[in-house]
């Protein structure tokens, strides 16, 4: 029986945040509070957001951007 690869979990978990990502979900308190925890961690909302509905349930996407990280001037 094969052994579950937890190293590669781990590993994945110490990378550097992404600098887009696309946030998708049913548009309910949930998807709100990650896009509320998005924008605490240093996100910014990129461009409007979208809704579409299926099967009467209304579904949401919004692009995020990683604000960038002021560089710090080296004194002479």
């Amino acid at each position: 029986m094969a052994q579950p690869v937890v190293a590669e979990k781990a590993s994945a978990e110490k990378q550097a945040p992404k600098a887009y990502r696309l946030l998708t979900g049913i548009d309910d308190e949930n998807f709100c509070a990650r896009v509320s925890e998005a924008l605490a961690n240093g996100y910014e909302l990129y461009g409007s957001p979208s809704i579409t509905a299926n099967g009467g349930k209304i579904y949401a996407a919004q692009a995020i951007l990683l604000k960038p990280v002021a560089k710090k001037k080296k004194k002479k």
